[in-house]
């Protein structure tokens, strides 16, 4: 038996779940790869002179066990994500020391402790087999997979799976990964592949997709709603051009960054008009390895009202790390993660944590399913299909995107407490106190603070 054989099962529209169930597996399979042996191979290099290239194989490797709550799945298309780069540059840290952690766990995570790593955190594919206690998945079922692979014996992930003690990202703090002919993964990571979808279509979004969805949308996340001023580090990415989708579709308003022409027009093809070229005007945030430049960041603070009509940010969505954003002060009310951020931008920017990834199957699915297909807003179906229904609490029914009303905004030459019902209008005076202990950078006084909010 060959993958060729799979591959014609899958493509025949006579095969069965049986005829699926029935197929005997290859002994061996084809798959990227690397080498144990190899993670001292860029010692001494810069990042940027590191050649993934050169450290990834494609390899003939054996057809691993299959567990307990376990699916093997034939892929038929996956893609590759920065975390598939961090892996074949070792860095930050080696995968195969996140192999080894995971392969102490019990003996059937021994399987994972290999001298090579087969790397890949999304696929779309057809299920092969299950392992026992799997019920919701039978052999043929067509399927994408989502990055998150959990134990879930803690109850501390019960309620917030990324906060399982046992929270492992499949593909890269895992092996048999999704870049390779066959993958092994836990059947709850899995969900129905969207049928207006084709198998590259499917593969592409689940990482990048669910985890803007989580950062922005979610409730463990920032919990963005219409009006919202969302600022978007690297909007043309795999994760921020999902986040432009999803602020544009949730009638809040993106404020793009970007770094060229060329990625400012992908975020104009998606409908942004708020777009900054850090690159185009000269933004220097860094003096040096070390030292920030703060006039810096105020002249970015003052380009970013003259986009959003005087208002500040609500909402940060930040990824790409140390270069781009500072974290001075966190604030955690009522022992949730909201993160108050202070930047050096001259203005105050409440964002909720961004974690990965979200869990529920639900938040998935509308993602892959019920997500504009195309770029503007285009409907996610096929011509003589009927449009998918919006969002589930993004896009209210009833409503399209680009006439969601926007809070009221001061007339030129107006001071912004002078309208009533807009952000800083009148009433939300913030006492004098309070207004000069946050310019200093300083904790709130006692007397002042909200009751609940912790400062660290």
């Amino acid at each position: 038996m060959t993958v060729k054989d799979i591959l014609d099962a899958i493509q025949s529209p006579d095969s069965t779940s049986e005829d699926f169930a029935a197929l005997p597996l290859p002994e061996s399979y084809r798959a990227i790869t690397v080498h144990k042996d190899e993670t001292e191979m860029f010692a001494g290099l810069e990042t940027r002179d590191k050649d993934p290239r050169k450290s990834i194989h494609l390899d003939e490797v054996p057809l691993p066990e299959l567990g307990p709550g376990e699916a093997l799945v034939a892929v038929m298309a996956s893609s590759v994500n920065y975390n598939s780069v961090w892996t074949s540059i070792f860095e930050p840290l080696s995968t195969f020391g996140f192999l080894e952690r995971y392969g102490r766990l019990s003996e059937l995570t021994k399987r994972h402790d290999l001298p090579y790593h087969i790397i890949g955190s999304d696929l779309a594919g057809v299920v092969l087999r299950t392992g026992p206690g799997v019920n919701a998945w039978r052999p043929g079922d067509e399927v994408v997979a989502h990055c998150l692979s959990v134990e879930l014996e803690s109850s501390d992930g019960h309620n917030d799976t990324m906060l399982d003690p046992e929270q492992r990202i499949w593909g890269f703090e895992t092996n048999f990964g999704g870049l390779a002919e066959i993958a092994l993964v836990k059947s709850n990571q899995l969900m129905p592949k969207p049928d207006h979808l084709s198998w590259e279509e499917a593969a592409a979004p689940g990482l990048v997709n669910s985890t803007a969805y989580r950062q922005l949308v979610s409730r463990n996340g920032a919990g963005m709603k219409q009006g919202d001023n969302v600022l978007i580090w690297g909007a043309s990415g795999g994760l921020g051009s999902y986040a432009t989708q999803f602020a544009l579709a949730g009638g809040a308003n993106p404020i793009c960054v970007v770094s060229s022409e060329q990625k400012a027009d992908i975020c104009r093809a998606m409908g942004a008009e708020a777009i900054i070229d850090r690159n185009a005007e000269g933004y220097k945030f860094w003096k040096d390895e070390n030292t920030q430049d703060p006039k810096e960041w105020k002249r970015f603070g003052k380009r970013i009202r003259e986009l959003t009509g005087g208002e500040d940010i609500d909402i940060v969505f930040e990824h790409p790390g140390r270069r781009d954003l500072r974290r001075e002060r966190l604030r955690h009310p009522q022992g949730r993660h909201d993160h108050h951020l202070r930047l050096d931008l001259g203005l105050h920017a409440r964002v909720r944590q961004p974690l990965p990834v979200d869990v529920p199957e639900a938040h998935h699915r509308l993602a892959l399913r019920q997500l504009p297909r195309g770029l503007g807003g285009q409907p996610a179906h096929r011509e003589g299909q009927d449009p998918p229904d919006p969002v589930e609490g993004v896009l209210p029914r009833g409503h399209r995107p680009g006439r969601l009303r926007r809070p009221p905004q001061p007339a030129p030459g107006q001071g912004r407490r002078a309208v009533h019902g807009a952000r800083g209008g009148p009433g939300r005076a913030r006492p004098r106190e309070a207004r000069e202990a946050h310019r200093r950078h300083q904790p709130l006084p006692q007397h002042l603070r909200t009751p609940g909010v912790i400062d660290d």
